[in-house]
């Protein structure tokens, strides 16, 4: 049993993003100077504890603290329609909310949306970027080798747009490489936290018809990212194509990729045990 949980870490920031005032919540978890930021994917039901509960006991207990921001939108932070890149929007918030906490310098850990906002924040903010992590995303544009949109976003915007438990299996069953771990309490579960606020729901859409590239191509502009950034894909990824974070090794100057045979969009998840490893020995790293 985690002695962290989604009750007894959940915490709310005002946050302004010009001009807007946007209650956001987070997670807090463990008491040090060296923090870990967790951004969580644009899955519908998405928040920071559900992409990342199987990752927060052991950086705590190796001596981090550890904040899950819930991004403008989803989870338990107020809702909001973007019409510029969703990217650029939640790492102004994520600014905004380290301001508040006194907190100057961070790593980032990003899976999918989360990664975009982490190299998002990395752009605007490098003094405050101290390690990067991003698995599944981090750039935007097309892949050469994968019919775009992929078959995992079809679906993702399938459930924005009619979310049922039968758009929920299906979508979570290309989410992952091995759906056997997805127990009917699960798919319910992400459902329920899809029918929470629907707002999210209307406003995603919105978002979209009003801006379509909610996360727009940045490759061009990765060579000046200095911070050590440590690339995690699954080669199985039916959501990102793994060319992706080939793209990203190529253009950012100090990374590494890491790649998970029979694995989807979810490495965090489905290989909990070798994903926290990995991520510790890396932010050991002198």
């Amino acid at each position: 049993m985690y002695k962290y949980n989604d009750n007894n870490t959940s915490c709310f920031a005002n946050v302004e993003d010009k001009g807007v005032n946007l209650n956001i919540h987070y997670h807090d978890c463990g008491e040090s100077d060296d923090v870990v930021v967790m951004l969580h994917g644009s899955g519908p039901g998405a928040s920071g504890w559900s992409n990342f509960n199987r990752n927060i006991e052991p950086l705590v207990t190796s001596g981090y603290r550890v904040i899950l921001m819930d991004c403008p939108g989803w989870g338990k932070s107020d809702s909001i329609i973007c019409t510029e890149s969703r990217s650029k929007l939640n790492s102004r918030v994520l600014k905004g909310l380290l301001d508040k906490l006194n907190i100057t310098r961070v790593h980032l850990i990003g899976n999918s949306m989360g990664g975009h906002s982490a190299v998002a924040f990395a752009l605007a903010y490098p003094q405050a970027a101290n390690r990067i992590i991003l698995m599944g995303g981090g750039t935007g544009g097309a892949s050469p080798f994968v019919p775009m949109p992929t078959e995992g976003i079809k679906l993702l915007q399938s459930v924005y747009r009619h979310p049922s438990q039968e758009n929920v299996q299906k979508m979570m069953d290309v989410f992952v490489y091995d759906p056997k771990d997805l127990t009917p309490e699960l798919i319910v579960g992400r459902l329920e936290n899809i029918l929470i606020n629907q707002e999210h729901l209307k406003n995603f859409i919105k978002s979209l018809e009003l801006n379509p590239r909610q996360f727009p191509d940045v490759t061009d502009c990765l060579s000046s990212i200095s911070a050590p950034t440590l690339i995690i894909w699954g080669r199985n990824d039916r959501f990102v194509p793994m060319d992706l974070g080939l793209r990203l090794l190529a253009n950012i100057p100090n990374s590494e990729l890491h790649i998970f045979n029979n694995c989807g969009h979810w490495v965090q998840w489905e290989y909990a045990d070798r994903f926290n490893t990995l991520v510790l020995d890396y932010l050991k790293i002198n």
